[in-house]
């Protein structure tokens, strides 16, 4: 998101910090929101006359906060009135900035109940779960199932084993606004590190990280990143050994099975990789 939708977002953005700073649930006004940006996906109409330049300013905010103001809370309608009188570059562009603040706000409520790398995690395991079981896969992408019957299924899967924001946010993934599961699940985790000023990295290992190992491997990588660092951890027994991080488009292979291919390419004359 670019230029003037960029803009009006982060003014959301300190709209909903202001908010939740004086003590509004997050995740009611994250619900609020995802209900608001529901209603604005479905309906062309709407997002045509919240975002017509042409239209003034406050008869905007005065439709949206006509509209939402006896559904929903204060928080979110104040923020939608406010939202109706920026400037965006598409209507698709309001709808995208609605959702992203609904899941900030989830993120504000986890934090609050100190729950934040938990949410993180949660998010990781339950797309690795979707990503990896063909049976669910085919289940959440199934056109003939209800988005009912696929948000039941989440809560049967995530219930009484996760955070109340992990399944807010995976019942709003299978809904398919967002493209697949596993993608929507990964957005929403970027979208956490971020609003939580933290970097991802993704670690393949061949078993699981001790305690130990997982707090040098976080303290090594804010070091040379000069940001906090969330570890995203992938236990893959194929790379037989070592360690394989990625940051971003930064990829540092340390495996036994990279090395083990770098030597097959040498004796078969194929070019290093990378």
């Amino acid at each position: 998101m670019r230029g003037s939708s960029a803009d009006s977002l982060e003014r959301l953005r300190e709209l909903l910090t202001s908010a939740t700073t004086d003590g509004a649930s997050g995740a009611a006004v994250g619900a609020d929101l995802f209900a608001a940006a529901t209603a604005l996906r479905e309906s062309a109409a709407l997002r045509r006359a919240a975002t017509d330049p042409s239209a003034p300013p406050a008869a905007k905010s005065a439709l949206l906060s006509g509209l939402f103001g006896q559904k929903l809370g204060e928080p979110a309608t104040s923020i939608l009135a406010t939202a109706a009188g920026l400037r965006w570059a598409t209507g698709a562009d309001l709808v995208d900035s609605i959702e992203q603040l609904g899941v900030v706000a989830q993120v504000i409520g986890a934090d609050a109940d100190g729950a934040g790398d938990r949410l993180e995690d949660e998010l990781f395991g339950f797309a690795q779960v979707v990503t990896q079981n063909r049976d669910v896969r085919d289940a959440f992408s199934d056109p003939a199932r209800s988005a009912a019957d696929k948000q039941a299924l989440v809560r049967s899967l995530l219930a009484d084993k996760t955070h109340p924001a992990t399944i807010t946010l995976a019942e709003r993934a299978v809904l398919g606004a967002n493209g697949t599961v596993a993608a929507a699940l990964t957005a929403y985790s970027e979208i956490a590190a971020a609003s939580r000023d933290r970097l991802v990295a993704t670690v393949t290992v061949a078993v699981p990280l001790t305690a130990e190992a997982h707090d040098r491997l976080v303290a090594v990588l804010t070091r040379d990143n000069g940001r906090p660092v969330h570890l995203n951890v992938v236990v893959r027994p194929s790379v037989i050994g070592g360690i394989r991080v990625e940051i971003g488009d930064q990829v540092i292979d340390g495996t036994v099975s990279a090395r083990l291919d770098d030597a097959n390419r040498v004796l078969t004359g194929r070019p290093l990789a990378g």
